[in-house]
């Protein structure tokens, strides 16, 4: 078996530096207007500059082009695309076929990694996309456990599973809370998640508290609850999911690094000593992370195991 990449969502190049010692693998970067639901926004110049700390550590760069694109940003693609070339990222994560066009016309060599969000949800997709360019797929998060190992067994490109973190449940490409306040006459400038990062829609019936911010893209509102799987990783493991990915949109930085550091811990354990040694320390790197989940985000498995319901 080969051990699976662990990949993180960093906030800025400073914890570009912070996610290395903690034993990240690869990250994805981007910036608002061409990537969905980064965890920071990152300018040419700081993928260029955390590109460079990212090789000299032999790990790998992702850069996320999976914005939903209008015509009036397809130049800016292009002269985007031709930027990330020259820096010589190693793959674009992208979900309109927009990009594949681009970068075919383009001449540009980095692979390609599928990653549509809700709608990579069998292997037919992920072939398909196979044969158009893609190297790996992203699957979806509302999968279960069986249908992810479906998914790695009959495909012909790497597959991504999320392991930890919050998900999207809805994205509009309004600006519905910046139309709410314009519409009560109330000033509210929504630029990014650093000034909004604490808005929530409350859920009393539920006692949910669900995540959502604006941004370039739109709205996006995210779950209550924050995924864990750091104790059931053993079937991944076995089939030979290649990338594991902590999506760390609106975490704060320590949180990142500890939690990258733990599930560092699980993968080493397991692939360097054994299948024992992992089982032998799984709890207890639960319960650090429980120790440190924030009380408004408790955590769970996601759709791991349960059936999605739509």
């Amino acid at each position: 078996m080969t051990k699976p990449e662990l990949l993180v969502t960093p906030q800025s190049v400073e914890h570009v530096k912070a996610l290395l010692e903690a034993g990240a693998d690869a990250f994805v970067l981007g910036e608002q207007q061409f990537g969905l639901r980064l965890a920071g926004d990152f300018t040419v110049d700081d993928v260029r500059e955390a590109t460079a700390l990212i090789h000299a550590a032999g790990k790998k760069v992702y850069v996320a082009v999976n914005a939903i694109f209008h015509n009036d940003r397809l130049d800016a693609l292009d002269v985007y695309l031709q930027q990330m070339q020259q820096i010589g990222v190693d793959a674009l994560l992208f979900g309109d076929p927009a990009v594949v066009v681009a970068v075919r016309e383009l001449g540009i060599t980095i692979p390609l990694h599928w990653s549509p969000e809700t709608i990579a949800t069998n292997w037919f997709q992920a072939n398909y996309w196979g044969e158009r360019g893609a190297t790996r797929a992203v699957l979806a998060r509302e999968l279960s456990l069986e249908e992810v190992l479906e998914c790695k067994e009959h495909a012909n490109v790497e597959i991504e599973v999320q392991v930890h973190g919050m998900t999207c449940m809805f994205q509009s490409k309004r600006s519905l809370l910046g139309n709410y306040f314009l519409f009560r006459d109330e000033v509210m400038e929504v630029e990014n998640r650093k000034e909004n990062r604490n808005m929530f829609l409350h859920d009393k019936e539920r006692k949910n508290k669900y995540p959502i911010y604006e941004d370039v893209n739109g709205t996006h509102i995210f779950s209550p609850n924050d995924m864990c799987i750091i104790d059931e990783l053993g079937e991944l493991f076995e089939a030979g999911i290649d990338s594991l990915k902590f999506d760390a949109v609106l975490q704060d930085f320590d949180y990142t690094v500890n939690v990258t550091n733990l599930y560092r811990q699980a993968i080493d354990a397991y692939f360097d000593e054994g299948e024992d040694a992992y089982e032998d320390i799984k709890d207890d790197l639960l319960a650090q992370i429980e120790a440190m989940q924030p009380a408004l985000r408790p955590l769970d498995t996601g759709f791991i195991f349960k059936e999605t319901v739509y």
